[in-house]
């Protein structure tokens, strides 16, 4: 009998063979990412090393291979289609064992980018640590068996949550990427900032202190402790370091008997018409206001609910313009004006429009037949984002205020927060006549292929009219600010901006709603496309 191991190694091999087969642009995506991927993991190896005799280098090295563990662990909740071999079902029918099936997948597992990258960073972390005999003995076991760690941490994950990754849930699940990375983004500049004064490494010693007894960061922390000459402590380390492993393949091949004897049931609740569903959507209806703006209203909701890539962009966009003005805030380097930027990247959400509509469009532009009901259509799409926009964008200016104790000028920002989305509002419904593109559904891709132009066009474009469209807020708040005794009428600035946004949308509607009549068939191929 042909041995399991060998097989499936190969096997992985041969599917990536076969992705790179399927076009160009696949393999020349593929090389990029791995060069990528192997520059930035020597870099980071030669950084380690060159570290190596340093003070609190090893606070440096145990929290680099606990954030490798990490990433291990989330990203195949992130992207579960980034690697086809982590959903077992795929070898359900084939006569297995769940032990030799679990070593086989862990060989195969060690094959890719991911691995050579992850190896690299850990060679770094056990050599910047060895010192001594003890050191470099340890240095050998650690670095393998962390890996193992990692690898396993995925591989158990993965097949625990199969059945809910390789549903339409498990696929929403990744718009949440967009949030992790935004939130992580502004954690690692915060970091580096506190880890640039006088204190430096020093900081990190407390996290260092505790994730060096958690695996696998403990199986590098054991290199520095036999290098300092606590064997017994190092010892110690190394063991939880493989119970850990141990405990991992365990739940790993449990996961795999349930999932290859035990029958599908996620069907099962796509069954369900219980009431709660229906009464949810009934409620939300009599919420509505009535006639063709309470439906359009309705559908959009349901679009920024259930469509994956409209989801995608609302949580990235909520999460960013809180992240960005709160941020600097907590910092001491932010301003009271970047509360402005979540009116910015929630007002985005309005171009675009008819590309999330797809194929589908046609059913919308059966209903079109005047510029009367276009401004319907337009004005319902509006009024659906403002729900959510304006008592958004309210908070952020509130939370981003008190943070900088500067309330004399929460009326000011306010009312310019307000100009700016209905500045975004009405360029928005614009562009979305004038430069519609399909968003695939499948995939990573936010545009067709060949239309990016049109999207940079319609973003970018709208972005600078935008910005061009709320000039007179933005010069009466300067004017305001720098003219004596202006200070007084600073308050002025919030029923103005909001009067001005408020003008400035229904402008934009009245003036877009001609053009999307007259534009009905290009922009039903426009949003068809991919």
């Amino acid at each position: 009998m042909t041995a399991l191991t060998p097989t499936l190694v190969r096997l992985k091999l041969s599917l990536l063979r076969g992705g790179l087969r399927q076009s160009a642009g696949r393999r020349a995506a593929f090389v990029c990412s791995a060069i990528a991927a192997l520059l930035i993991g020597l870099l980071q190896m030669t950084g380690l090393i060159a570290l190596r005799g340093y003070p609190h280098v090893e606070n440096v090295a145990v929290i680099g291979a606990a954030v490798l563990a990490l990433g291990w662990t989330v990203m195949p909740l992130f992207f579960p289609s980034g690697d086809e071999t982590l959903d077992p079902t795929r070898l359900v029918m084939l006569p297995l064992r769940p032990r030799p099936l679990v070593r086989a997948l862990l060989a195969a597992s060690l094959v890719g980018i991911g691995p050579l990258y992850t190896l690299l960073v850990l060679t770094g972390c056990a050599l910047s640590l060895a010192h001594g005999p003890a050191g470099w003995t340890a240095a050998v076991l650690a670095l393998p068996l962390a890996l193992l760690v990692c690898v396993a941490l995925a591989r158990t994950v993965a097949a625990a949550n199969v059945r809910l990754l390789t549903s339409r849930r498990g696929r929403d699940l990744a718009v949440l990427s967009g949030l992790v990375i935004a939130i992580g983004a502004q954690l690692l500049n915060f970091g580096l900032q506190r880890l640039g004064s006088s204190t430096g490494l020093g900081q990190l010693q407390p996290v260092a202190d505790v994730l060096s007894w958690l695996p696998p960061a403990s199986a590098l922390a054991a290199v520095h402790t036999a290098s300092t000459g606590s064997y017994g402590v190092a010892l110690a380390q190394l063991a939880l370091s493989a119970a850990a492993l141990a405990l991992l393949i365990a739940a790993w091949a449990r996961s795999l008997t349930r999932l290859m004897t035990a029958p599908d049931g996620s069907t099962l609740q796509g069954a369900d018409t219980s009431a709660p569903g229906r009464a949810s959507a009934g409620l939300l209806g009599r919420l509505l206001p009535g006639g063709r703006t309470g439906a359009v209203m309705e559908r959009t909701l349901r679009y920024i609910w259930r469509d994956p890539k409209t989801k995608a962009a609302w949580v990235t966009s909520l999460a960013i313009g809180l992240i960005v003005p709160v941020f600097n805030a907590v910092q001491g380097t932010g301003s009271v004006y970047f509360a402005c930027f979540a009116s910015g990247m929630l007002g985005m959400q309005m171009y675009n429009q008819f590309g999330q509509d797809a194929s589908a469009f046609w059913m919308v532009a059966m209903t079109i037949s005047s510029p009367r009901d276009a401004y319907a259509e337009l004005r319902g799409r509006a009024l659906a984002l403002l729900l959510i926009t304006l008592p958004y964008a309210l908070l952020v200016t509130v939370v981003t205020t008190a943070l900088l104790g500067d309330w004399d000028r929460l009326p000011e920002v306010l009312g310019l927060s307000l100009a700016l989305l209905g500045a975004m509002l009405a360029t928005g419904a614009w562009t979305s006549a004038r430069f519609p593109y399909s968003i695939p559904q499948e995939g990573h891709r936010n545009v067709a292929p060949g239309q990016a132009g049109l999207a940079f066009a319609a973003i970018f474009g709208g972005m600078v009219s935008a910005a061009l469209l709320c000039a007179p807020v933005i010069a009466a708040v300067i004017w305001l600010n720098v003219a004596e005794g202006g200070a007084r009428w600073a308050w002025v600035l919030l029923p103005l901006g909001a009067v001005y946004g408020a003008g400035l949308t229904v402008a934009g509607l009245r003036l877009a709603a001609p053009r999307t009549v007259g534009r009905l068939p290009e922009i039903l191929v426009a949003v068809s496309r991919g």
